[in-house]
């Protein structure tokens, strides 16, 4: 059965502050040292799965243009604008839609556009073994990550160790983020993944899903299909669009379906959430520092620095996050680094949109 993969692309990004704005979010922004882009990564690791002309982009209109410089060979009708943001399951079956339109059914692959994964040959191996899955009958397939630490930043799906289907294992139920203690004994009973964010299906099965679990919204997505091709295309993607109620996968349809399956990825997946994720991503040195730019860092350690050609001098700082850009400086300590967004909420109430 063909392949087909949709990539959502609309989000803001708003932890990556100030260098992720709302005209350059964190998918366009390149954080690894082989300066490409993590839309352009995440698209480079399904190419040997899925051709450019069956991989579609979901993403809003002010980012059609980044897309296009970003993803030349990408076919400009595969650039899917959502009016306005509802969230991941009209956002599915937008592509989805599409891709029936085009394809009558087909596999179809979801994947976040800003995650990165460090073993593609391992990744690509988990998204064959999913997909044999998906075509076996109406199963909605998730890659869940293996986890190494008690994390309670992270979704988490049980699975049924006895209940498999090829490498897969049938999922018991979807939890929401844990705190500290429940997270420790979701990582001792070892019947546990993060919620990676990663589908695997036939386009058919999410349409039966979303026409069982969400009517109006499968209605919806219907007369966008009948529209697909015709001069009342925008029109009536507008409309609809702007009707759906706001509501992921996750909950619209994940949490109650039948026929779940997860496989467990260990391939060095990273959601990339902050600007922790840089030490991750980046090498330090022998002070623990990540720098970039034109910096000098003095008696300064395990801090993370990000410039470009102004010089940037730290004294005697530890732990801590420097981010420098022509309009913007970013100074925080890097246990407060989850609260960078409340930023953003302080220059919306006093209406500095410039800064966003």
């Amino acid at each position: 059965m063909k392949k087909t993969a949709l990539i959502m692309a609309g989000g803001r990004g708003e932890r990556f502050w100030p260098k992720s704005r709302k005209n350059l979010p964190k998918q366009f922004l390149s954080l690894t040292d082989d300066g490409k882009t993590m839309i352009q990564l995440t698209v480079e690791r399904i190419l040997p799965q899925v051709a450019m002309e069956d991989i579609y982009i979901a993403t809003n209109r002010d980012y059609k243009r980044l897309v296009r410089e970003q993803l030349p060979d990408l076919p400009e009708e595969n650039i899917l604008c959502e009016p306005v943001g509802r969230n991941t399951a009209p956002c599915i079956g937008l592509g989805a839609v599409h891709m029936a339109k085009k394809y009558g059914d087909a596999v179809m692959i979801v994947l976040p556009s800003d995650h990165l994964i460090q073993y593609a040959a391992i990744f690509q191996s988990a998204l064959q073994d999913a997909c044999a899955v998906a075509e076996q009958g109406p199963n909605l397939v998730t890659i869940g990550i293996a986890p190494d630490a008690p994390e309670t930043g992270y979704g988490y799906i049980k699975f049924l160790p006895e209940k498999t289907l090829g490498r897969a294992f049938e999922v018991e139920r979807f939890v929401e983020k844990p705190d500290l203690e429940t997270a420790k004994a979701y990582l001792a009973s070892g019947q546990y993944l993060w919620n990676s964010g990663m589908f695997i299906w036939k386009v058919s099965s999410i349409l039966d899903n979303l026409e069982k679990y969400l009517p109006d919204t499968y209605a919806g997505l219907v007369r966008i299909q009948q529209a697909i091709g015709t001069p009342a295309q925008e029109e009536v993607l507008e409309r609809e669009f702007q009707g759906f109620q706001s509501v992921s996968i996750d909950y619209g349809v994940m949490e109650k379906a039948d026929h779940i399956y997860t496989l467990s990825g260990s391939f060095g997946w990273d959601d990339v959430g902050s600007w922790l994720a840089i030490e991750r991503l980046r090498a330090s040195n022998e002070f623990g520092n990540v720098i970039d730019g034109n910096v000098v860092a003095v008696e300064t350690r395990s801090s993370i620095i990000q410039g470009g050609k102004k010089l940037i001098a730290t004294v005697g700082l530890e732990n801590v996050i420097v981010v420098d850009t022509p309009d913007a400086l970013l100074i925080c300590e890097k246990a407060h680094a989850g609260d960078i967004k409340k930023v953003l909420e302080n220059l919306r109430i006093c209406n500095h949109e410039e800064y966003l």
